[in-house]
Order: structure tokens, then C-alpha cells, then sequence
């Protein structure tokens, strides 16, 4: 007898609460239900369901088998639904959302690249850095940065985001170049005030022992690419990821502080409702994305010099 047909009409016993509404299911008569069913307990060697005329109860057994039978019936679906969308053209509007900063400066090559390999799609894009629930604002798919809270999404990674420390060089050459932690306590700071804790930066030096920055900001905005300005303006010492500051870094119109310490590190991530039925243009550009940022992410060439 066919052990995937037995496991079939078991779960759905199971999930519809008799043999009669299991066999109708698959087009099977309620007698020959009962016998796949029996057929699969004789081949396991237990009682899976307790059966009367008139009830239908799950053992022990039972409950441990079905949610692993579950589990096999739910991939196998799956996998299904992967090879008939590896087969079908993709098409249909995708609807992306993402930081201001990072989207502006990172995604927008990444977005034309994946509409140039596929024509039937087309894209909008939400740049925002406030929380945005995915199902209400019906987002296909969320590019997220930092830790995120426990959820029923599903979080891919994608890159890391690496922080810093920064100045200008002609605040240095006014000020000095900040050689511990602690010259960072006293020098006019500029933050990122959309972060959740905007003036407290923290800090790891060689010995490993963790420094808190806070105090008084000389400047904070909403903006990365606004803070940006303001550091190559030599308005003071910034803090923000690399993928906003690396690339002025490595152009010499910011200079790193403390290379010798370690600052946070950040996650980018992509953000999607459920890995279950999925759709084929959501899957496709998560990989794409995937691809694209495998490796180490170009906004660090400036620590690889």
C-alpha cells in the first residue's frame, strides 16, 4: 500500500475529525480509508487512532506521528510549488520596502538589475525608516537592518552592517585625532536620531572592555546621508554604518577613529510574511538580493586597504 496515500488520509483524519470527510477528500470511500489507515498502523506496529461509530480520538503515538507527517506533507507541497514557479514566467507588481538611506544609496541598481532579467515584473519601492507591519501595508518583502523582535516573518541575511567611528580631516588637524574611548567623551558628537538609542554609542577596545559614549549631541539627524554631510562638513565626530560612511572613507573625506576597537555590528536582512507559499517573483528577488550582497560588501573596502 502506498505509505504517502496512508499518511495523506491519516493527517487528514486527523485535521477533519473522521474517516468519512478523509476519504471524501481524496475520493476514497470511508471503508477504504480505514484500511490505508489500518494499513499503517499494522505497518508501524501502533494504534494511531482510537475509532468508534460515532468518535474518532488521537493516541499518544498518534500526535507525535501527525506532526511529523504534517511537517512531510507541508514540504512536499513545497516543493511542488518551487518547481512550477522555476517554471513559469514571473510577473506581477513587487512591493519593496526599505530604510531611506540604505535604499537610496544600495538599492535602486539592485531593483533595475532584478526588472531588466525579468520584464513582467514591476517594482514599487517604500523607502521609510519607521516600522512598517508587512501584512497591513501589503509589502512583499522588507529590507531590515539590526536585531529584529521574535515573530512569525521570515528573515534572511543578506550582509553585515558594520558601525564606525569618523571624522573629517579638518577636524582633526583643528582637534587632534582621538587616540581612546575616552577622547570620544568631550568631542561634539553627531547622531543618527532614528536609532533607539541615539546618544549613548558604545565602543569595545582591544582589551576587550566595553565603553558607553553619551552626553550631550552637537547635531542628530533622520538622515544618514544628512549626518554624512554634516562629518565631511567637519561639524564633529560621527557614528552611523559603513554603508553610509565607508565609501567617503575610502575617498579620504572621513577619516576612521579607533580602527584598533570594535563598534556594533549590525545585520541587513530581507523580511518577508511566511516561507510557505511564497510567490515565485517574492522568492526570486530575495535571491537575487542574496547574490548580489554575497561576500563582503563593497561599502567596506575602505577597512581592506
Amino acid at each position: 500500500m502506498d505509505r504517502f496515500a496512508c499518511i495523506s488520509v491519516f493527517v487528514a483524519a486527523v485535521e477533519e475529525g473522521s474517516l468519512v470527510a478523509a476519504g471524501r477528500k481524496f475520493g476514497l470511500s470511508a471503508s477504504m480509508a480505514g484500511k490505508y489507515l489500518g494499513g499503517l498502523e499494522a505497518e508501524l506496529g501502533v494504534r494511531l487512532l482510537q475509532r468508534s461509530t460515532r468518535s474518532l480520538s488521537i493516541t499518544e503515538a498518534g500526535q507525535a506521528y501527525y506532526a511529523r507527517c504534517k511537517r512531510i506533507l507541508e514540504e512536499f507541497e513545497e516543493a511542488n510549488q518551487e518547481a512550477s514557479d522555476n517554471a513559469a514566467t514571473l510577473r506581477g507588481r513587487l512591493r519593496i520596502a526599505a530604510p531611506v538611506s540604505f535604499g537610496a544609496l544600495h538599492m535602486g541598481d539592485l531593483v533595475a538589475g532584478f526588472l531588466a532579467e525579468h520584464d513582467q515584473v514591476t517594482a514599487e519601492v517604500i523607502l521609510d525608516d519607521q516600522y512598517t507591519d508587512l501584512h497591513t501595508a501589503g509589502i512583499d518583502v522588507a529590507i531590515r537592518i539590526g536585531r529584529l523582535p521574535d515573530s512569525e516573518l521570515v528573515a534572511r541575511r543578506l550582509a553585515p552592517c558594520r558601525m564606525v567611528f569618523c571624522a573629517a580631516p579638518s577636524w582633526l588637524a583643528l582637534h587632534g585625532t582621538p587616540q581612546t574611548p575616552a577622547d570620544l567623551r568631550d568631542a561634539p558628537r553627531l547622531a543618527f536620531s532614528g536609532a533607539v538609542t541615539a546618544g549613548d554609542w558604545n565602543i569595545t577596545n582591544a582589551a576587550r572592555q566595553v565603553h558607553t559614549i553619551a552626553g550631550p549631541l552637537r547635531a542628530q539627524a533622520n538622515n544618514m546621508q544628512l549626518l554624512l554631510s554634516m562629518a565631511v562638513a567637519g561639524l564633529g565626530i560621527a557614528y552611523g554604518p559603513t554603508f553610509a560612511f565607508g565609501p567617503a572613507i575610502a575617498e579620504g573625506r572621513l577619516v576612521q577613529l579607533l580602527p584598533g576597537c570594535v563598534a556594533e555590528e549590525l545585520v541587513v536582512q530581507a523580511i518577508y510574511p511566511s516561507a510557505r507559499h511564497l510567490p515565485s517573483k517574492v522568492r526570486s528577488f530575495v535571491d537575487y538580493l542574496a547574490g548580489a550582497f554575497a561576500g563582503d560588501p563593497v561599502w567596506d573596502d575602505f577597512q581592506r586597504v
